[in-house]
């Protein structure tokens, strides 16, 4: 009785032949072109990342677009204490053409489970700063800011 397995090469046959089956690919797109990339769906996937959701909110805080105490529920109390600090000399005020400072890159590492550190470039004008910030993850699995750091010295 013929089970259909090729012995030698341990791959399926055919029925009469004994030969190796053939096997195809999928289908490949051959055309080289993509679709431009939409930078409203790029925004929207950036957001769903806790750095770039806290660096957002820590640049309006920072910048005085938004009052200290509308981060509130995301900071615990020395990052908290830190922002507070920062925020009446607003460091990340707009340069004086007027172009709004802007998170033009954030990345991340991770020394443990449960903790971020992040680091932001942020652009005001024809300034690049740096933020950097921890975030942990609390009891209630929510992402919350321990520590904030500006320009290389911490405040």
């Amino acid at each position: 009785m013929r089970t259909g397995i090729n012995r030698t090469t341990g791959g399926r046959t055919t029925g009469r032949t004994g030969r190796p089956a053939a096997r195809t690919a999928p289908a490949r797109r051959t055309d080289s072109r993509r679709p431009a990339p939409d930078p409203a769906a790029r925004r929207r996937e950036r957001e769903r990342l806790p750095r770039y959701w806290f660096a957002e909110r820590l640049l309006l805080t920072l910048s005085g677009q938004r009052p200290v105490h509308w981060m509130l529920g995301h900071t615990l109390g020395a990052a908290y204490d830190q922002l507070a600090a920062l925020a009446p000399h607003a460091p990340l005020l707009p340069a004086p053409p007027g172009r709004s400072p802007a998170v033009r890159h954030c990345d991340e590492f991770r020394p443990s489970p449960g903790v971020i550190e992040a680091f932001a470039r942020i652009t005001s004008g024809d300034r690049l700063l740096a933020l950097a910030f921890r975030l942990e993850r609390c009891a209630d699995q929510r992402w919350r800011c321990s520590a904030v750091e500006l320009g290389g010295t911490r405040r």
